[in-house]
């Protein structure tokens, strides 16, 4: 950026804009870089998120489960394409919208997406955080 900002300088300098169309000029410099940061940082913070998985049984037989983003993202677009290649999974993946999946994680998804109450007792629930 700073490149930038000198040229609009460098034009105030030689007459070519006024000091006020530079100013304007270097402000929409600024503005486009910090837009530029804030792109860079926010899928950042959300990759670093945890798909929580919780099981709840009435006869306690708990499972948790915790996987970061960046590891779901990876796995399923590399296993969804080898599984839809294996004849005995096919059958399984055909109709499942892997790049629907990946666009929520792209739109950043979060908080609780499942919560299930059995009758009786247990729980499922399926957490970004």
């Amino acid at each position: 950026m700073r490149e930038e900002i000198a040229k609009v300088l460098a034009m105030v300098q030689e007459g070519k804009i006024d000091a006020d169309k530079g100013s304007e000029l270097i402000q929409v410099l600024k503005e486009k870089e910090e837009a530029g940061s804030k792109l860079v940082e926010k899928p950042t913070k959300y990759l670093d998120k945890t798909l929580k998985i919780r099981v709840v049984s009435a006869e306690n037989n708990n499972v948790t489960v915790n996987l970061p983003i960046k590891l779901i993202q990876v796995v399923l677009k590399a296993g969804h394409s080898i599984a839809a290649s294996i004849p005995q999974s096919e059958k399984y993946v055909k109709d499942l919208d892997i790049n629907l999946i990946i666009e929520a994680m792209e739109n950043e998804l979060d908080g609780q997406i499942v919560d299930v109450k059995s009758a009786n007792g247990d729980t499922v629930s399926v957490i970004i955080e």
